[in-house]
């Protein structure tokens, strides 16, 4: 488990080594937090998503991000484009959607016929904290949050969201506001 005083150690590090990490070998994946470089194209404070390589970007300066790895969409299941955070929450509740539910009825069956809700807490499927994408004042439905499944970060096995540990993403929480611009490649 990541902790606190870890991730700080891990960023100094970061700042004072950028080329040590910066020097990532072809197809290794490293989930961890670090400071990387990036293209001048992308704004202090966007969160840019390459769901390719399983990274997701906050831009803390011009040409410079702090990196997480994340999970992403199943093929076919996956969001593109930009939207807009417009509700965080803390532990948040959760129900699928309609259409996960027609997808998986077995998975989901406790949710059929029925209103229920499963409130926030460590088994529920959305983890510690998770953002709520928009576009033109509409919910996508589509979230950045944790996971009780940290075996899935570098993978696509999600209905479409952006996972993270729940470590990584408390630390993005309290750093991005409402109204941060996300753009997903």
């Amino acid at each position: 488990m990541l902790t606190r005083r870890h991730f700080l150690a891990t960023t100094a590090a970061a700042t004072a080594l950028p080329a040590v990490l910066q020097a990532q070998a072809a197809g290794e994946f490293d989930p961890t937090p670090q400071y990387v470089r990036i293209k001048k194209d992308f704004l202090p404070g966007q969160l840019l998503i390459l769901p390719r390589s399983y990274y997701l970007y906050y831009v803390t300066e011009p040409r410079k991000a702090l990196r997480y790895g994340v999970g992403v969409g199943k093929a076919g299941l996956e969001f593109t484009g930009t939207a807009v955070i417009q509700v965080k929450k803390e532990w948040p509740t959760w129900r699928p959607t309609n259409e996960m539910i027609e997808r998986d009825p077995r998975a989901y069956a406790r949710f059929i016929d029925n209103d229920y809700i499963m409130p926030g807490g460590p088994t529920n499927p959305l983890g510690a904290r998770a953002l709520y994408l928009f576009q033109n004042g509409v919910d996508t439905y589509f979230r950045i949050h944790g996971t009780t499944q940290p075996e899935t970060i570098g993978h696509s096995a999600s209905n479409g969201c952006i996972r993270m540990l729940n470590d990584h993403v408390i630390d993005l929480y309290s750093r991005v506001p409402i109204g941060t611009v996300v753009t997903v490649l």
